[in-house]
């Protein structure tokens, strides 16, 4: 199971990572808006930031979210491709914490 996990969040990693640079701040199609909230502590923790910095909400593949939201990759594909997509993130994953930390970066250049 962490085998096939860890693949995911590599191919989501790999999505992500081949996007231009402001696809995580803006909702599109084809990502999902994963609230952090639940989680916040162990991201900061993870990417060694002080937990004010975290986001309430990021923009994640598909991929990611079906990991950190436990919910079925079928449904949050059908919400991505309509550009609806959400979901309450329960866990965290290094693809996760990737998204975080280059959303903060973002956000302290601007």
């Amino acid at each position: 199971m962490k085998t096939a996990k860890a693949v995911l969040a590599g191919i989501g990693a790999a999505i992500l990572f081949s996007m231009g640079p402001n696809t995580v701040v803006q909702a599109q199609p084809g990502l999902i808006s994963v609230d952090l909230r639940n989680v916040a502590n162990d991201i900061a923790k993870d990417i060694n930031v002080d937990v004010n910095q975290i986001p309430a909400t990021v923009q994640a593949p598909v991929s990611v979210a079906t990991l950190v939201c436990g919910i079925a990759a079928d449904v949050l594909g059908t919400q991505a491709a309509s550009g609806t997509g959400s979901c309450m993130a329960m866990g965290t994953s290094s693809a996760l914490d990737q998204i975080v930390l280059e959303q903060i970066k973002r956000m302290r250049k601007m």
